[in-house]
């Protein structure tokens, strides 16, 4: 889920780009510090949408740069429990799929794909249900539930999402268009 948050810090400007606008460079040296970066509150912060107020700012001696407070609007993703999600295969492994989700990846478990027992095929580097003959591609457009979380660490490396694909409506696109379509009938 994607959020927009106020948040009040301080922002360090060197005085090489005291002759720049002072807001564009706030919120590139803001992006800078804090893209990237987790809170476990907040999640992961995308960008730094905008400055909302910006004070005067205040030299310290001995380092020659500005320091004003800010208050700023910032984008962040933050995956919650439960959760629906749509993403991208990018990656098949023999233990499941990494799914790219927003900026994260999460792992489908190969006993999370489908009910079906699944094999993998190295080649092709494809999960093969065995009787129903559905198929994991890298490049598959999924639909998954959210079924573990951890937000620890403060990078995108250390965080841990667990992804099923086993309940009504979730899975591969084309499996779920055509669980629809029997159902109709």
């Amino acid at each position: 889920m994607y959020y927009i948050s106020r948040i009040k810090d301080t922002v360090r400007i060197p005085p090489h780009r005291f002759e720049e606008p002072l807001e564009e460079v706030a919120i590139e040296t803001m992006n800078e510090a804090y893209v990237g970066k987790i809170d476990k509150k907040l999640g992961l912060m995308v960008t730094v949408k905008s400055i909302d107020e910006i004070g005067v700012g205040k030299v310290i001696m001995g380092d020659g740069a500005a320091f004003h407070e800010v208050e700023f609007t910032a984008l962040f993703f933050k995956p919650e429990l439960h959760e629906i999600i749509e993403g991208e295969v990018i990656e098949i492994a023999e233990f499941g799929a990494f799914i790219r989700i927003g900026p994260m990846d999460g792992l489908v478990h190969v006993s999370q794909v489908t009910d079906d027992y699944i094999n993998y095929d190295g080649k092709r580097g494809a999960l093969l249900g065995k009787e129903s003959k559905k198929t994991l591609d890298e490049g598959s457009k999924v639909r998954a539930r959210i079924v573990a979380l951890s937000l620890k660490g403060r990078s995108t490396k250390e965080i841990k999402i667990g992804l099923t694909m086993r309940q009504p409506g979730l899975g591969r696109f084309e499996w779920v268009e055509e669980e629809k379509r029997k159902k109709k009938k």
